[in-house]
């Protein structure tokens, strides 16, 4: 696909979500009411303290990992998150780095924005703004920001050099970039990179393993580390109704799918530090 179908289609998508409040996980492929994003959540490694803080709502169960979990965030810290959705990582920041601090969310889909923004009024969250933006292209300032998280949303950028790149530019001297995100082990075959279903589902865009700790070093980050790794959830992957289609369209049962699925995708909790002058 080409990049702006590529954009279309998750904004679509994205938008979706948020206007009919719906959940879906792209990345962990399952799709339900709050009790299965709950379940969602703690399985990719939120506490309850964490689920329970946010404001009813935040939490879309869009993500693959916790990345708020290795930012060490710290009072009166700036924060950036890339990909905000309803905005369930920036509250959780938010609380972290206390009323001196700061967080920004950046996503390009303006119905998430208001919904974030709603979510942010109705909590009277104050220390939080929320920007539409992509993530190839920040509205921010550079050397303004101290941390930068993203969770399952790097994938899905066509050019994700480029939002390295982005990320570099507006962290400080010495800020850090820790991330939660799909990769792949192995390259996947081209129908199902050219799949507007396995796109959406974090699939299709997901790089090589190799190529996406290349292109945080390529744009300067250094002590690049792979935290922590994980295997694309088999019990999700049977559940996923754009998976289903997808599998029908290949000949594959479920079971062959999801055992694909498993050898090839794994989500990463990845860290990189900006060192200063």
């Amino acid at each position: 696909m080409e990049e702006t179908d590529i954009k279309s289609v998750v904004r679509e998508k994205y938008g979706n979500i948020a206007a009919t409040s719906g959940t879906c996980c792209p990345s962990a492929s399952c799709c339900g009411g709050p009790a299965v994003v709950t379940e969602i959540g703690k399985k990719i490694g939120y506490a309850d303290s964490d689920l329970a803080a946010a404001p009813e709502g935040a939490n879309l169960g869009l993500g693959c990992g916790n990345p708020i979990a290795l930012a060490s965030l710290k009072q009166g810290e700036t924060v950036l998150d890339l990909g905000s959705g309803a905005g369930f990582d920036c509250f959780l920041a938010a609380d972290r780095v206390g009323k001196t601090g700061r967080v920004i969310g950046v996503d390009m889909t303006p119905e998430m924005i208001e919904r974030a923004r709603k979510n942010a009024r109705k909590d009277g969250v104050e220390n939080v703004e929320f920007r539409l933006g992509d993530i190839e292209h920040l509205p921010v300032e550079e050397g303004s920001v101290d941390v930068i998280i993203s969770n399952c949303v790097i994938n899905l950028a066509p050019d994700k050099g480029r939002v390295f790149g982005e990320a570099f530019r507006v962290l400080k001297p010495g800020g850090r970039l820790m991330v939660s995100d799909i990769v792949l082990t192995r390259p996947l075959p081209d129908f199902v990179k050219n799949s507007v279903a396995a796109y959406i589902g974090c699939v299709a865009g997901a790089a090589l393993k190799e190529d996406y700790l290349g292109a945080m070093k390529q744009a300067g980050f250094e002590d690049v580390t792979v935290q922590s790794e994980t295997p694309f959830p088999v019990d999700c992957v049977t559940t996923d109704p754009m998976l289903a289609a997808l599998a029908e369209s290949l000949n594959l049962s479920m079971e062959e799918l999801a055992r694909q699925a498993t050898e090839t995708v794994v989500s990463v909790r990845v860290s990189g530090i900006k060192r200063g002058d």
